[in-house]
């Protein structure tokens, strides 16, 4: 009974229940308060007019009144007895013997609602039998003020007896209106996420199904934003879900025909070595070129493959001067100062980097090899320039051209296999594998500008971590 009771607390429902009666019920202490205060005025201001009455009967009389009377007429009163002032001179009226002296005066003239509403508390907690003066105005402008002396006890009981019904009927109000908020809040609110959460659960175990899509049937307003922003979430997952498994398909199928590829050039480069020993002084010259281009494509086979298992090594580090390497990716482009499109080189030959220097080339060659397909592409004259330096952080190295910039598409897709081509008929592997090798050694790989006056891209080594053995393995 406990645990349901606490599971029950725990619920957005359950919550809002006791926040409901706790609500209803300060808001009932709120009126209760000055209603009991309001209730004791009432009481004394009765019994002052009924003593104002009984004291005119008496002048009526012309003070002709027996004891008998007299004593009746306080009894019906409920005072002891009255004092009447008329004008300038105060006059007893009715009088009758106290049983004890009088313990407190209250001016009903003269209090403010704070001190009838303290002066009401204080007669609820005082069990003790007590004899109070009472002063007022006389109704009907009968006197300037009329005084009368009563016991508190019969008031303090009728007191408690209004404030128990007062609390008995705030409590069946909070009852009544906290399980109305609590139908109210469950069939508005708690439904509906329980229907949510419904449905999540059933999407989650089959995200591509498209009948799972939750449809908005909400009427409140924030529901429904949230039904709405999770049919928008399940829509465009399930669109991701289905891109996904068609590229897997697809990066399947590449892996295989890389795989067959590199098998075929592999066969063909050992053709190539052949052909190197031929006597021809033009075979001879063309074989380096030749043999350079299958390297070349078995390494993109081999890269492809790579990507498609994701098992590229982690980098080997070792200390290599960057320059010549500078030279040598150049060179494998067949580019130079001279060339067209040109390529200039801007690195100390004294710079050294710690690195895997495989990695390295296979990232700048990707880079060059870029540059040169977008100056070959506009058909006119434009430069490549390699550069390179340190600073306390890092090691950098820049690679740009004067090309007419990325397309719109290829920047926002750039470092994303399949979708980040900067050339038609391109996979967009290379920028994809350059970057993972970039970040493998804790650097980064970012495009620094594309516009109309060409492109430029940076990679940054971080020197923390490979200047001693806390590095990766090398």
């Amino acid at each position: 009974m406990a645990r349901l009771g606490s599971r029950i607390l725990n619920t957005l429902s359950g919550r809002f229940l006791l926040l409901t009666v706790a609500f209803v019920m300060l808001a009932e202490v709120l009126i209760f308060v000055p209603s009991i205060a309001r209730f004791r005025v009432d009481y004394l201001q009765l019994r002052l007019e009924k003593a104002q009455i009984a004291s005119l009967a008496l002048l009526a009389g012309d003070g002709m009144v027996t004891p008998e009377l007299e004593a009746e007429l306080l009894a019906n009163a409920g005072v002891f007895n009255v004092v009447l002032r008329r004008d300038e001179v105060r006059q007893l009226v009715l009088s009758s013997e106290i049983p004890e002296p009088i313990s407190a005066t209250y001016d009903l003239r003269m209090d403010g609602p704070f001190d009838l509403i303290r002066e009401a508390m204080a007669v609820l907690v005082d069990p003790q039998e007590r004899i109070i003066r009472v002063i007022g105005n006389p109704v009907q402008q009968a006197g300037l003020l009329i005084e009368i002396t009563l016991r508190q006890g019969p008031m303090r009981l009728e007191m408690l007896e209004y404030g128990l019904r007062i609390l008995v009927l705030s409590a069946l109000i909070s009852v009544i209106t906290a399980a109305l908020l609590f139908f109210a809040v469950r069939r508005l609110l708690v439904l509906p996420i329980r229907r949510v959460v419904r449905n999540m659960q059933a999407y989650a175990g089959a995200p591509e199904d498209a009948r799972l899509v939750f449809t908005p049937t909400a009427r409140v307003a924030e529901l429904r934003d949230a039904e709405e922003a999770l049919q928008q979430m399940q829509t465009e997952l399930i669109g991701a879900l289905r891109q996904k498994e068609r590229l897997a398909q697809l990066g399947g199928a590449v892996a295989k025909i890389a795989h067959d590829l590199r098998n075929i050039l592999t066969s063909a480069q050992l053709f190539a070595d052949r052909i190197e020993q031929s006597p021809d002084p033009g075979v001879a010259r063309a074989v380096p070129k030749l043999v350079g281009s299958i390297s070349r494509a078995v390494n993109l086979c081999e890269s492809t493959l790579a990507f498609g298992k994701a098992e590229e090594h982690p980098p080997r580090l070792a200390r290599f001067a960057l320059r010549p390497m500078l030279e040598d990716v150049a060179e494998g482009e067949g580019l130079s100062p001279t060339t067209e499109p040109a390529c200039l080189i801007d690195a100390a030959p004294g710079l050294v980097i710690r690195a895997d220097a495989e990695q390295v080339q296979r990232v700048l060659s990707n880079l060059v090899r870029n540059a040169r397909q977008a100056l070959d592409a506009t058909g006119r004259a434009g430069t490549i320039e390699l550069s390179a330096g340190e600073d306390e952080q890092d090691w950098w190295i820049r690679v740009g051209d004067t090309g007419p910039g990325l397309p719109p598409k290829a920047r926002e897709h750039l470092f994303q296999a399949f979708q980040g081509s900067v050339r038609k008929g391109g996979m967009g592997l290379g920028l994809a594998i350059s970057a993972e090798l970039v970040r493998g050694h804790g650097g980064r790989l970012e495009l620094l500008r594309s516009d109309e006056e060409g492109t430029e891209f940076i990679i940054r080594l971080p020197k923390l971590g490979a200047e001693g053995d806390a590095g990766l393995a090398g």
